[in-house]
């Protein structure tokens, strides 16, 4: 008998009895996903290839009862197996990239795919669903408002309504028509738009780099010394002005701080540097640097910044360099409580 056909003995329209050895796979596959529907589980049947799911659904309709011992000798041979089992592979190259995700670069990634040439073997639709909006937008924008329409309806409501807000209007009205019409395409038609889409998204080109190259030019000059700053920021200006200018509004230095930095959130910057650093900082912001001096003072409890004035007084002059590197410190505690989440940066675009 063929490994997996149904044993023609059995009469599906009786009861299974005390038959757990000879049931097919396909059997046992069957009244185990019956019994976790039926315990209320939430089975992810959908990613399964379309010919499993195809096979599962023909046999469970052939199916009718079966008894408790057979249940329990089926559910046992089950939990055995899976308790033999002592380490399990994903399967497939785009299954075991999934797993791998975050712990291979993108590069490796993208290079590995082009290496074995090989198509996308799980859902299309994951990988369309898991790019970034500023990825989907060109697919929206090159695709016709069919293609779109689809692409909308698969996606999370609030994604598509943030895709949707971004197009330009009149596109956005013809995506939005072309949406009533989706209720009769066919399943294959839309497993092959998704397919076409998630292809195209993986020809692009792995990026080396995740942020933009003006904000990784400003993180940079962030931290150098403020002649190096401004001799760099003039050559670029000269070279590009847009650039220059992308790179100026990344940038995020000692004396950018009353514009960018909320008041109330002086205290939280603060607290985690150390008060000698501190006090270097702020004794070192003479002249054109003494506002932001007196910000951070002005934002701090009246009493610690009458102790800190003490020690300001007390430290005198303060070298360029160490100046420098005490207010880099500052800045590189704001940097480092913005990307926690625990403060908000005013952007240099917003009005007060």
């Amino acid at each position: 008998m063929p490994n997996g056909a149904p044993d023609p003995t059995i009469n599906p329209a009786q009861p299974l009895r005390h038959l757990p050895r000879h049931l097919s796979r396909r059997q046992k596959a069957a009244i185990i996903v019956r019994l976790l529907l039926a315990e209320g589980a939430a089975l992810a049947l959908q990613d399964l290839p379309d010919s499993l799911q195809g096979e599962l659904v023909h046999q469970m309709s052939t199916m009718r009862y079966v008894d408790r011992a057979t249940l329990k000798a089926v559910i046992d041979e089950f939990v055995y197996e899976i308790e033999e089992i002592g380490l399990s592979f994903p399967g497939g190259l785009e299954n075991t990239l999934s797993v791998l995700d975050g712990t291979i670069s993108p590069a490796t990634a993208a290079r590995v795919r082009e290496l074995s040439g090989v198509e996308i073997a799980h859902d299309p639709w994951i990988t369309v669903s898991n790019t970034p909006i500023e990825q989907l937008l060109p697919l929206l924008e090159s695709e016709s408002a069919e293609v779109s329409a689809v692409l909308l309806s698969k996606l999370k409501t609030s994604v598509a309504a943030d895709l949707l807000g971004k197009l330009p209007g009149q596109t956005a009205r013809k995506i939005a028509f072309a949406v009533s019409l989706t209720s009769t395409i066919a399943p294959n038609v839309v497993a092959r738009i998704g397919r076409s889409l998630a292809e195209q998204l993986s020809d692009r080109p792995a990026k080396a780099f995740d942020d933009d190259p003006s904000e990784r030019v400003g993180s940079i000059l962030n931290v150098s010394a403020a002649t190096t700053r401004e001799e760099v920021l003039d050559g670029l200006e000269q070279e590009d002005t847009v650039f220059a200018s992308a790179v100026r509004k990344s940038i995020f230095t000692f004396a950018n701080i009353p514009e960018r930095l909320q008041p109330g959130d002086v205290p939280k910057v603060t607290k985690d540097v150390d008060q000698a650093v501190l006090v270097t900082a702020l004794a070192a912001a003479t002249g054109d640097l003494e506002p932001v001096a007196n910000f951070i003072l002005d934002a701090m409890s009246k009493r610690l910044a009458e102790g800190i004035r003490e020690e300001m007084a007390e430290r005198g002059a303060v070298k360029p360099a160490d100046g420098d590197a005490a207010m880099n410190e500052v800045i590189a505690q704001i940097r480092l409580l913005e990307t926690e989440g625990e403060i908000t940066l005013i952007t240099p675009d917003e009005d007060d």
